[in-house]
This record gives C-alpha cells, structure tokens and sequence, in this order.
C-alpha cells in the first residue's frame, strides 16, 4: 500500500511490487500468491479496511461507559487515530478512484457509507429517542465528515487543516456532536 501511495497504480510495476514485499524483483513471485497488480491492490485495501470494521465493535462496547460525553469522544479519537493508521489509505483512493472506479468505489463505500451508516445507527440508539433516523444521519454525516476532513488535507495535500492539536479538536468536536442530540 505504501508504494501504491507514493508512485501511483500505474507507476507500480510488478517488479517494484516484488522488491517493495521482499520478493526477488523481476522473477515473478507475486504470481504465486496474487493473479495480478489489481488483486494486490485490492488485497491491500481490504486489510486496511477491516481494521475500519473494529471502530463498529468499538462502538457496541461503549455502551458500558454510561456517559454518551465519553462514548462520543472515544469514537472520534478512535476514528482518527485509525485514519492516520490507514494514510496510504487514504492517499491510494484520493489518487486512484477516477482513473479505477470499478475497482475503488467499493472500498469508497466502505469507508465513508458504511463508517458514517454505523455512527448515525449508533447515535440515534444514544439520543433515547430524542431524534428520528433522518436527524441521526445528518449528525453522523457533518460529524463524521468533519474528522475525515481534517485527515485528508494533512494525509492527502500534506497540509495542517488548522493550529489546534487532536485534543482541541475532539473537545470541540464532542461539544457540537453532544449539542445535536439533543432536541
């Protein structure tokens, strides 16, 4: 994955491949476990995207904190902590997705529908029936959203989205998601 996010799928050979995994570069290795560059790349995307699938497990296991303050926070550093473990990631589908949408578009989904999806279900469960469904999903989408932003413009353009650290970040980012449950 890391190679994929330096130089591209187009600029991952084979070879580099082989080198990249410890394999003899050239000899054709890869051939023995994988029938091609694209099920190497996809092989990559889904182990980086099971590691998404834990954030919904740690979520079913918040429950027992008793506090949705707390619950709220531990998601989202839970989340940005998995977005900076996933940066090549993050940098493989921003870069390839256009040129490789049948092949990516799965694992778009996956990242975004399903990971915002599990967060509205579990906030409209949290809220106790002060919001509906519809509600729920709007909070998860600007909340959600909001963490990945931040993650693709340092992970993706190299850029710092602003001056504050993870910490102000997440207070900040509790405060306002607390607020919106409420009716």
């Amino acid at each position: 994955m890391r190679l994929f996010a330096e130089v591209g799928y187009r600029g991952a050979s084979i070879a580099k491949i082989e080198q990249a995994s410890g394999l003899s570069p050239g000899a054709g290795g890869l051939y023995r476990h994988f029938d091609s560059k694209e099920a190497v790349l996809m092989a990559g995307i889904r182990c980086h995207l099971k590691r998404l699938e834990t954030l919904r497990e740690v979520r079913q296991a918040l429950g027992q904190f008793g506090n949705t303050a707390a619950e709220i926070e531990a998601t989202a550093r839970y989340f940005l902590d998995e977005l900076d473990s996933q940066a090549e990631l993050l940098r493989v589908l921003a870069s390839e997705v256009r040129q490789h949408p049948k092949l990516l578009s799965s694992a778009v989904n996956e990242l975004i529908e399903s990971t915002f999806a599990s967060f509205a279900d579990w906030l409209y469960d949290a809220a106790r029936g002060t919001i509906d469904r519809q509600r729920a999903q709007a909070i998860s989408t600007v909340a959600m959203g909001s963490l990945l932003s931040t993650r693709l413009i340092r992970h993706v353009l190299g850029v710092e989205p602003a001056p504050l650290d993870d910490d102000q970040l997440v207070s900040t980012w509790v405060e306002i998601v607390s607020n919106m449950l409420k009716p």
